[in-house]
C-alpha cells in the first residue's frame, strides 16, 4: 500500500475574533492552525515545478484571511470553513485541520481536529 504524500503547515498563527461570550469575541485572539493536506497528485510527478503542487504559502495566506474575515463563536466552525475552502480551491484529496486555542486556565490549550475527503 502506498503511503500518501503530505504537505503540512504546522501551528500557523492566525488572528481572529472568536468565543462564545461577547467579551471574548471583542478582542482579537491568536489561534494556532495545523493543516495536513494530501494533494490529488503524488510528489512523483511534480518535476520540481510549483505550478504542479499545492502552494503552501498561498494556503497560509488564505487561512489567515479566512480567520480574520468575521467573528465566530466556535473554533469548530473555523476548522470546518478552512477544510471546505481548501478542498474547494486546491487540488487536494484529503485535508486534516487542527486548531489550538489558548484560553482556559490550567491547560496548555483546547484543540479541535477534523478531517475531510474530497
Amino acid at each position: 500500500m502506498h503511503t500518501p504524500d503530505i504537505i503540512e503547515i504546522r501551528r500557523l498563527r492566525v488572528a481572529t475574533h472568536i468565543g462564545v461570550p461577547d467579551e471574548e469575541r471583542g478582542a482579537s485572539q491568536i489561534l494556532f492552525v495545523t493543516v495536513r493536506m494530501t494533494p490529488s497528485q503524488s510528489f512523483d510527478g511534480l518535476a520540481d515545478e510549483i505550478s504542479r503542487t499545492v502552494d503552501y504559502f498561498a494556503v497560509s495566506l488564505e487561512i489567515e484571511a479566512l480567520a480574520a474575515a468575521r467573528p465566530r463563536h466556535l473554533i469548530e466552525t473555523l476548522a470546518l470553513e478552512i477544510a471546505q475552502h481548501l478542498l474547494g480551491s486546491h487540488p487536494l484529496a484529503h485535508v486534516a485541520i487542527s486548531i489550538e486555542k489558548h484560553i482556559m486556565p490550567n491547560t496548555e490549550c483546547v484543540a479541535v481536529h477534523l478531517e475531510r475527503i474530497r
